[in-house]
């Protein structure tokens, strides 16, 4: 853990949410993993799990990632997941009671998202860190949604008028220091 360097999070790359809509990517955010650890950044893997009687069940009737292999993480990621930290979550967002007192206890007050869903779980994490006073970046092109390109757009589209036009960017906008070594 380096003070003041920003975290990686990568937001609920399950199994579970892998479609042909936010498959491409995997090997996106793969490399972007890879990478960001080769330069001893920090990286925080969130995982949601769904459970009975959630919003998600009353309001969607949706009755997913209740169990594995649903709310595993991807295989690609697995050979990362033991450098980084796993922050298990039952709402949209980190910004959880555990994911706040993690936050203060590593110091991390900039935040970059990559993951799936840019409209729901990744833009809730950004605003949810924008409303706590830290910087949020979300990274368009290491982000998808399961609802296909639309959704994924949209969220993008709220997310410039939530946190900033400027927060929102792509793999190439990183500073280098956050993806190569030396």
């Amino acid at each position: 853990m380096t003070p003041g360097r920003p975290v990686l999070v990568v937001t609920d790359m399950q199994n579970g949410f892998i479609r042909e809509q936010s498959a491409h990517i995997i090997p996106v955010v793969a490399d972007l993993v890879r990478r960001w650890q080769e330069t001893g950044g920090d990286i925080l893997f969130t995982r949601y799990l769904n459970y009975p009687g959630s919003p998600f069940e009353r309001f969607f009737d949706w009755k997913r990632l209740r169990s594995s292999p649903d709310i595993d993480l991807i295989p690609e990621l697995l050979p990362y997941v033991d450098h980084g930290v796993t922050l298990e979550k039952r709402i949209y967002s980190p910004f959880t009671p555990e994911g706040i007192a993690l936050f203060k206890q590593r110091g991390w007050e900039e935040f970059y998202f990559c993951g799936i869903a840019t409209e729901s779980c990744v833009l809730k994490g950004a605003v949810d860190a924008f409303e706590h006073d830290f910087t949020p970046w979300l990274i368009a092109d290491a982000s998808a949604s399961h609802a296909g390109t639309e959704a994924h757009r949209a969220g993008l589209l709220v997310a410039r008028r939530f946190i900033g036009p400027r927060q929102v960017v792509d793999l190439r906008d990183i500073p280098d220091h956050l993806l190569s070594p030396g």
